[in-house]
């Protein structure tokens, strides 16, 4: 079992005080001494942690690239080159990717005015200029247009289909660049078994038929957190028969956006490289469940709404006895994060209406209903959040705006065994 103290999380005092992330801040935990509490957590390195080996890592990864010739090289002779970037729900430190990708293209000779920058948003919400300008740093903000991808079919083009029947619709600017270039951060993914990789075109840049569709596959195909072999990563690696990513630059990142592991080069190939180097530090093996399990899914932008926050919600049900109790603190400043999830949530009759209607037509952004069923079928669930409380009820979850009081009335029954995952989006648990 991987049962880790953070330093940052506690403080010793009479009891043992966790500072749980919530958004950019954290609240605290008191934990009695008489009570035996394991933190799980993914493995990190904190003395290759900081912001000068991630530069040095991106820049390493860039001049030996696996599988293709430098950027440099492959830009000659190009006239214009598209980015893709994660949006701001990710941990990808675009900032940092940027600079040195840019260096590669002008020593190539492309002007920074035939440069464009995609945000891969998916069917996630548009970013404001503001928020552009803090994804990708100010300095590249100043001299690189930066877009806002488009998931409507009229800003897309349809390219052909998949085997699986996937329209291969792609964003019009990405396909008419000379030179396509994928960046991105590797986790493991329930739904695709492994971000990072071709997840910067699909669902990144595509259109919301080709990503539905897409994601449709999760009815009839399970995927294992960790393992891209899977018929729903394999349909979205298939648009590569109809468009090239020319190159790729993917980084290993650690909950404060630091650079772990990188590489650069084939958008195959380079993904390969670092998948097992992803999972061996977010796949953590643990001997047993937990009656009790408080988590939360490690801070901003994790917790910046609840379609993200399942994520560390059904991890942390991995690591829960059925019939336990979860407690997860996600802030969610921009409440359940879209809009047909929410529509669905304040509109259907009941939980299970909506599940059957999901079983029967697969909804894009209501399917996380399904995720959350999984959860509150086995567990009960207390959520701390400024998610209004008649929202939560909605959404079948017990609202509380006092952790540590649930906490305290769930162990003053002696011989609980409880878990405490301060960054449950990036650990999924691994029983025997």
């Amino acid at each position: 079992m991987v049962i880790i103290e953070l330093s940052e999380l506690l403080t010793e005092e009479a009891d043992a005080i966790f500072h749980l992330p919530y958004g950019k801040t954290t609240i605290p935990l008191s934990v009695p001494d008489t009570l035996s509490m394991d933190t799980i957590t993914y493995r990190t390195d904190k003395e290759d942690a900081s912001l000068l080996t991630s530069q040095t890592r991106i820049a390493q990864a860039l001049s030996q690239p696996i599988g293709t010739p430098r950027l440099s090289e492959l830009a000659d002779g190009r006239h214009s080159a598209v980015i893709m970037v994660s949006d701001g729900t990710r941990l990808c430190p675009s900032h940092l990717l940027l600079p040195p990708l840019l260096q590669e293209l002008n020593q190539a000779g492309i002007p920074d005015e035939a440069i464009d920058i995609i945000i891969a948003l998916g069917m996630h919400r548009k970013h404001t200029p503001e928020e552009m300008q803090q994804l990708v740093g100010a300095a590249v903000y100043g001299r690189i247009r930066v877009h806002n991808h488009s998931a409507a079919s009229e800003d897309c083009i349809l390219l052909g289909t998949s085997q699986s029947g996937t329209p291969i619709e792609i964003n019009r600017l990405a396909v008419k660049a000379d030179l396509k270039i994928a960046t991105g951060n590797i986790e493991p993914h329930a739904l695709v078994g492994i971000s990072g990789g071709i997840k910067a075109l699909i669902p990144g840049i595509a259109s919301q038929r080709c990503i539905e569709h897409n994601h449709s596959l999760s009815q009839h195909y399970k995927a294992v957190p960790g393992e891209p072999d899977n018929p729903i990563h394999r349909d979205m690696e298939e648009a590569l028969r109809f468009l090239s990513v020319d190159f790729l630059l993917n980084v290993v990142v650690n909950h404060e956006k630091h650079v772990l592991e990188a590489a650069a080069g084939h958008v195959l190939s380079a993904h390969k490289m670092l998948i097992s180097r992803a999972s061996s530090r977010f796949l953590v093996p643990v001997q047993h469940v937990y009656d009790m399990t408080v988590v939360s899914p490690g801070g901003h932008p994790k917790d910046l709404q609840l379609y993200q926050a399942i994520k560390a919600l059904r991890n942390a049900s991995m690591l829960t006895k059925t019939g336990g109790t979860i407690i997860m603190a996600a802030e969610c400043s921009e409440m359940l994060g879209n809009g047909v999830f929410q529509f669905w949530v304040e509109t259907m009759k009941d939980r299970q209406r909506m599940v059957e209607k999901l079983k029967q037509q697969f909804h894009l952004g209501a399917h996380k209903i399904l995720h959350l069923d999984e959860v509150l079928s086995k567990q009960r669930v207390y959520l701390y959040s400024t998610i209004p409380r008649p929202i939560v009820g909605l959404l079948g979850l017990l609202h509380t705006d006092d952790i540590q009081q649930v906490f305290d009335d769930f162990t003053s029954t002696t011989g609980k065994t409880v878990a405490l995952m301060p960054y449950g989006s990036l650990t999924y648990p691994q029983l025997p």
